[in-house]
């Protein structure tokens, strides 16, 4: 299985590269956005506009880069969950209902990262932060 080890970078930057242009779309469109998040109902969308720019960049950048990806892929997958229950509920609007089930396949995804880490090629691995420890727990 070597010779496939590459695999979960590529899924680390196809996961990753969504969540960075969302951010540095966000990052071009502040009153639009926070004008979106105050028509959603949610409290203080100035700050809400903050959270979102920093999990989807920051969080993008980091799964891209292979750094703290437990944490990171386990914080991407709630704000999936979350942007899916506030934003995308109306399941009267199919288009709506495609995006409510795009975010929870991709928490689902996420959490998968969560538990297997984030492969060979990652900054986790450098950094001794690899899946070996996950996997010699799991043989206890």
């Amino acid at each position: 299985m070597d010779q496939y080890k590459f695999l979960p970078l590529l899924g680390r930057i196809m996961f990753g590269a969504p969540f960075v242009m969302s951010g540095l779309g966000k990052l071009g469109a502040y009153a639009a956005t926070v004008g979106y998040i105050h028509a959603m109902g949610l409290p203080v969308p100035p700050l809400a506009y903050i959270l979102s720019v920093v999990v989807e960049l920051g969080g993008g950048l980091l799964l891209i880069t292979g750094y703290r990806v437990r944490f990171t892929s386990l914080v991407l997958a709630l704000f999936c969950l979350a942007t899916a229950a506030f934003f995308h509920r109306n399941f009267a609007d199919q288009n709506q209902m495609i995006h409510f089930l795009k975010n929870v396949m991709m928490a689902g995804g996420l959490l998968q990262m969560t538990y297997f880490g984030a492969g060979a090629y990652s900054l986790d691995k450098v950094f001794g932060r690899g899946s070996a420890k996950l996997a010699a727990a799991g043989a206890n």
